[in-house]
């Protein structure tokens, strides 16, 4: 017997005022009992078009059908009725309520007994597979637990077409697994699952279907069994593109950053870095691996100075001098003409570092003008660098007079590491240097972070995804909880070791700590 389309997608198209268009003319179809991946680079208006099958968005052209009916759909309300539910990357749960109480928030489903409600919750996990205490507050859970209230939420509501955004993006590799099993549950259910991502790993271990957007467009639908990571990629982009990072064995490696047992607390005096010790070497990436607010900001902002230490120093060795410096009274203008760069990408790109109104030239000035005034007639030098982050990084932009505010996030981005690295560092600190960037851009970078290792710069990687850090990384640290609970080498090591390690509790990370 055929399966059943839940979903179709006829000339649907979206525009946010006269120039951004987030969907055009896209034809998509989402089978019951099959599991689909919605894959595409970050602009490729993935999440618009979800968005308008759960009523959050309204299309301005084309229709939707759902078991081959043509369904209107303005509201979330209006998605529940046709049984659909989506889970969101940020979670709308309310922290002071049980998992029980959130389930049936806002619903007038006749029954008002929390007890037969959570009997209904009980068995849904039962069911599935879940694994949720009804009685437990959303404030004491963990990432993986209030996703799955998040997940049960829709299913309590009676959804059959489930649509997940960026579900594993906070994840450790066994809840990513345990989340897979609980789906694939469901599609023999008889549910169809949407799933949107952007992980290429993930999409072949998980989906039946891959359906792929490019600028808004749909590109086209392939069997999962029958693709492979380089078409997935070539669809995406439009052109192949090499999946390979080059990793050369270190050489002529020298101490350059020693950490020695750190303690920072937070404004409201809780601690975020709890005796934390390591070493960077010339030569060498250091990865560094976590559940998200896990210290990782602030371990790299205290190297960089703009984080109080309370207890613990830091010592940074002078290639030239061989001197051995303390960090821990420098301000961060000293610790930056040492030569320790921070470029750290946070979702407010235009918030560290950059000035929005300023051109691209000006921005690559912002770094030098401590060196006094004279600088301030000399555009040369800065315009070079401009030009050649631009060329390097296929910036997309006019020219180098372009301000900055004008240019596409990923492309603000570029900018950010590009003037870092242009800086020739010793040691250079990298936090989520490719997210929101397309795959050919993240190459790019991975690419000039092994130039600079090659140079001998000491270089500290922070990202999100453990598949890179084990294919670009030398060493691989992990931090949980504000505390080190391992420090493993990137070529033997697996995703499975580095997940236990991120979910270690604080009172055992002492072993497997040698670095």
């Amino acid at each position: 017997m055929p399966k059943q389309p839940a979903i179709q997608l006829k000339n649907i198209t979206k525009a946010f005022g006269k120039k951004v268009i987030a969907n055009k003319n896209v034809n998509l179809t989402a089978y019951r009992g099959e599991i689909l991946s919605i894959l595409g680079e970050n602009g490729s208006g993935k999440t618009t078009l979800m968005n308008m099958i759960s009523g959050i968005y309204f299309p301005d052209e084309g229709q939707i059908f759902i078991d081959g009916q043509e369904a209107s759909i303005a509201s979330p309300k209006d998605a529940f009725k046709y049984k659909i539910g989506m889970i969101h990357q940020h979670f709308k749960l309310v922290d002071v309520f049980s998992a029980a109480e959130n389930i049936v928030l806002g619903i007038d489903n006749g029954k008002h007994n929390m007890k037969e409600s959570t009997a209904e919750i009980k068995k849904i996990s039962e069911q599935y597979g879940f694994d949720l205490d009804p009685e437990k507050k959303i404030y004491t859970m963990s990432v993986s637990e209030k996703q799955t209230v998040e997940i049960i939420k829709v299913l309590y509501r009676g959804a059959d077409i489930l649509i997940l955004d960026e579900p594993t993006a906070v994840l450790t590799p066994q809840e990513t697994e345990k989340l897979f099993n609980i789906l694939r549950r469901m599609r023999d259910d008889g549910k169809c699952i949407i799933i949107i991502t952007h992980k290429l790993h993930e999409v072949l271990s998980l989906s039946d279907k891959v359906s792929v957007l490019r600028k808004g467009e749909y590109v086209g639908t392939v069997n999962t069994a029958e693709t492979s990571e380089a078409e997935l990629t070539e669809m995406m982009v439009g052109k192949k593109i090499d999946l390979n990072i080059q990793r050369n064995d270190p050489h002529n490696t020298e101490e350059r950053l020693t950490v020695n047992s750190i303690t920072c607390v937070d404004r409201l005096g809780a601690t975020v870095l709890d005796n934390v010790s390591f070493s960077a070497k010339s030569g060498e990436i250091l990865g560094v691996a976590g559940i998200a607010g896990s210290g990782q900001r602030e371990l790299l902002e205290s190297i960089a100075g703009l984080q109080r230490l309370e207890y613990g120093d830091i010592f940074y060795f002078d290639p030239k001098t061989g001197k051995k410096e303390s960090l821990r009274d420098k301000t961060p203008l000293q610790i930056r003409q040492m030569g320790v760069r921070l470029s750290f990408v946070p979702e407010d790109r235009l918030g560290m570092g950059l000035v929005g109104n300023m051109d691209i030239v000006d921005n690559m000035m912002l770094r030098s003008y401590t060196k006094g005034n004279s600088f301030f007639l000399k555009r040369k030098q800065p315009k070079d660098l401009a030009m050649k982050i631009i060329h390097d990084l296929e910036v997309v932009t006019p020219g180098a007079n372009t301000p900055v505010r004008r240019l596409s996030g990923g492309n603000v981005q570029k900018i950010l590491v590009g003037r870092e690295i242009a800086a020739s560092p010793t040691v250079l600190m990298v936090a989520y240097p490719v997210r929101g960037l397309d795959i050919n851009s993240s190459y790019m970078i991975y690419n000039l972070l092994n130039e600079q290792k090659e140079k001998g710069v000491a270089i500290i990687f922070v990202g999100e995804d453990l598949d890179v850090l084990l294919e670009l990384c030398d060493k691989i640290m992990v931090i949980g909880s504000g505390k080190i609970t391992g420090i493993v080498d990137a070529r033997t090591t697996t995703k499975e070791e580095i997940g236990l390690l991120m979910t270690k509790s604080k009172d055992d990370g002492k072993e497997n700590s040698n670095g």
